[in-house]
């Protein structure tokens, strides 16, 4: 592992750059072109599903401290129109920032989990105690506390989450700002037919530490064109309101036109309000609430498969890392001032490069990246989170992200001034499946192939 300066060379393209031609490839049947990755987060459909290791090898390290598209596609809509004055990429309220870039390391703190997907915290916990919560791909969430890996699962659903394609299983779970006095939480798997379920939880009555599966209410159902391009994450933003990333339906190309389509889910960041509701609510500040034809459950549209967003837990700012298609991998942002209504370009732009049509695309109303990569270093994002614990100085306000192929890890940042700065800060030979962060705002990251999880710590 080691460090390297990759200022603004090849992640970050200005502005200039839009309208080069981005050369989308063909559509094939069944699969992505080439430069897909081969497993979680990008389909491949003849890529083997990696060998799972049994449930009792989980372990804990000392710690440190396809359905095919229609002979002819269906037209793409017309974009949605933004609702007034959308702020891009305006700059929060900025804190204190150390030296960019920091010099970064991981530790392993936890290994044996069988194709983790997430990682995640519950909130607040009592001084003095930590828990974690990995998700697996199957459908088991593993409850790791004080550094323990408790021997059953907090939530077994394996019978009823699909998870045969490399994009397909138990995605994520999200605990609401009340978790502690509701026992209640939420998740995001695709079913046995290959559709997205959002459904609500409970825990167990006697066990505190254990959900029930049987308490299981499905308050949102999206029907999947295809295996890949699911999205999958859910996650509490400081509002209270749930917010849902969906891909576009899948297969190359968006075939059926979904992620500029205010009529269709997929492609689409969502904002629901699952807070004292039966199912749930549309906020009414949501901002395609009175176009006609279009879903009130949409916060954002033009999305081509975001694989991990996250809230700056100090400022409240959105970031998106959506995977690209055959060139560029990117990371949109959303300052917490932000209304809604971003539209993020797909599948009219790919990074800041024109996609369809080629070349001399319309880039009006859309919002660029602040930061891209080619396929030359990776090709297929994982978003990460800016960190605010308070373990490494060195590190705090930058937000880590990496990418499932190359292993690579990448920080970025926005400076006073509101311009954006990256670095290339790792190369590893991980198959970085997902970030997270703890109760403090400590960070993880998890390999998919072999189970191990790693915390994010500053080196000297």
């Amino acid at each position: 592992m080691r460090l390297i300066l990759f200022g603004l060379v090849a992640l970050i393209t200005a502005c200039s750059q839009v309208g080069r031609t981005a050369s989308p490839g063909s559509l094939t049947p069944s699969r992505e072109t080439p430069g897909s990755a081969p497993t979680l987060p990008v389909e491949d459909a003849t890529a083997p599903e990696p060998a799972p290791t049994g449930l009792t090898d989980v372990t804990a390290s000392a710690p440190a401290q396809q359905a095919s598209p229609t002979d002819q596609m269906p037209q793409a809509t017309e974009a949605i129109p933004l609702p007034g004055d959308t702020p891009q990429s305006t700059p929060s309220p900025t804190l204190p920032a150390p030296a960019f870039p920091p010099a970064l390391s991981l530790e392993p703190v936890l290994s044996g989990f069988k194709l983790p997907a997430y990682v995640a915290h519950a909130g607040e916990e009592p001084r003095g105690t930590s828990r974690l919560f990995i998700v697996e791909k199957a459908g088991h969430i593993r409850l790791v506390e004080d550094g323990a890996v408790r021997p059953t699962p907090f939530l077994d659903i394996t019978d009823r989450v699909g998870s045969q394609r490399n994009e397909q299983g138990l995605l994520s779970v999200a605990f609401p700002p009340d978790f502690a006095s509701s026992e209640i939480f939420y998740v995001n798997y695709t079913d046995r037919r290959g559709d997205t379920v959002i459904a609500r939880y409970r825990l167990m009555a006697e066990d505190p530490n254990q959900g029930d599966p049987g308490s299981e209410q499905i308050i949102l159902r999206v029907e999947q064109p295809a295996a890949n391009h699911n999205g999958g994450q859910i996650q509490f933003r400081p509002d209270g309101y749930l917010y849902i990333g969906t891909g576009d339906g899948g297969q190359a190309g968006d075939p059926w036109g979904n992620a500029q389509n205010p009529g269709a889910l997929l492609g689409k960041m969502l904002r629901i309000d699952v807070m004292g509701a039966d199912a749930y609510e549309i906020p009414s500040d949501n901002p395609l609430l009175d176009q006609p034809g279009a879903h009130p459950e949409i916060w954002a549209t033009g999305t081509r498969n975001p694989w991990r967003f996250s809230f700056d837990r100090a400022t409240g700012d959105l970031y998106i890392a959506d995977v690209g298609q055959n060139l560029y991998e990117e990371v949109n942002f959303q300052p917490a001032a932000s209304r809604g209504g971003e539209n993020y370009g797909w599948d009219v732009m790919e990074g800041n490069h024109c996609f369809e049509p080629a070349t001399g695309c319309d880039v009006e109303g859309l919002v660029l990246p602040v930061a891209e990569y080619d396929h030359g270093l990776g090709c297929s994002i994982t978003g990460g989170y800016v960190y605010r614990g308070s373990r490494y100085p060195d590190m705090a306000g930058v937000y880590f992200y990496g990418d499932f192929c190359s292993g690579n890890i990448w920080g970025l940042r926005q400076d006073e001034a509101g311009d954006w700065e990256t670095a290339l800060l790792l190369e590893t030979d991980l198959s970085i499946s997902t970030f997270g962060e703890d109760a403090e705002g400590e960070l993880y990251v998890a390999s998919y192939n072999d189970g191990i999880v790693y915390q994010l710590v500053a080196s000297p």
